[in-house]
């Protein structure tokens, strides 16, 4: 895998920095040349993760999220985004929809299976108090 182009980006995990990190991804991929449909999917993928660091993985607590981007030769868009927050003790579970920890929030438990919907493919590390890496990735399909 011949890696064209890469990123990194970090900042503190703040709700208000979630629209930052969509724009920032986004001004990334457009390399590629996306359709609006591809670049929307990314855009609300990196949304639902950045999210899920702000919201689960720091607990209102303060921490920084971290964002690394990788444009591969046959055009995959890998995004690895990472907080070093509290962790998932059981990321099958978490994965379900409908699942949540956020107590007395109204969250749907929905962040994964959004992401996988938009998204190739989706990978989650995580481990209780080191942090939790999401891994998203696209294929963006040339049109000729």
């Amino acid at each position: 895998m011949n890696i064209l182009n890469e990123m990194r980006l970090s900042f503190p995990a703040k709700s208000v920095n979630e629209g930052f990190a969509r724009s920032a991804v986004s001004a990334f991929v457009m390399e590629l040349d996306p359709t609006i449909s591809e670049l929307a999917d990314i855009k609300t993928a990196v949304s639902e993760a950045v999210t899920n660091c702000i919201v689960h993985g720091y607990r209102r607590e303060s921490g920084t999220v971290y964002i690394d981007a990788k444009i591969t030769e046959d055009m995959n868009v890998i995004i690895k985004i990472r907080d070093k927050g509290i962790g998932i003790p059981d990321v099958k579970q978490a994965m379900k929809p409908l699942f949540t920890t956020a107590e007395n929030e109204e969250r749907a438990g929905l962040g994964f299976a959004v992401m996988q919907s938009f998204m190739d493919s989706v990978r989650v590390r995580s481990a209780p108090d080191k942090g939790t890496t999401v891994t998203l990735s696209k294929r963006i399909i040339k049109i000729k």
